[in-house]
């Protein structure tokens, strides 16, 4: 099992920054890669980053390359989601995910609002 808890969401004006946090914990030595999706105020679920384990490599969705930026301090225990110049469309709820193998599947944390407002 893991667990993943968010942090860091909050409102704020366009063009401004947040910092997301996800504290990991329980059988993370099986953790493959971590993501960060957001779900839309019209339902949608998009993918965000993603960032792998070993390698360090990272992946983007196109809405958001260039202004976020994912990475990860296993001293603490945490991924963290970098966000700047925020736009309206930023807005959602922002999910933390860890994938593992051995089982192979995923886990989510609750969730953490972003509102970015114009």
């Amino acid at each position: 099992q893991v667990q993943l808890v968010e942090s860091g969401g909050g409102s704020v004006q366009a063009g401004g920054s947040l910092r997301l946090s996800c504290a990991y914990s329980g059988n993370t030595f099986t953790i493959i890669h971590f993501g960060w999706y957001r779900q839309t105020p019209e339902n949608q679920r998009e993918f965000v980053a993603r960032i792998f384990d070993g390698s360090g490599n990272t992946d983007y969705g196109a809405s958001v390359k260039g202004r976020f930026t994912i990475s990860r301090d296993d001293a603490k225990n945490t991924v963290y989601l970098q966000m700047n110049s925020l736009k309206p469309e930023d807005t959602a709820v922002y999910s933390c995910q860890a994938v593992t193998i051995l089982p192979s599947r995923d886990y989510w944390g609750q969730g953490t609002q972003v509102t970015v407002s114009s």
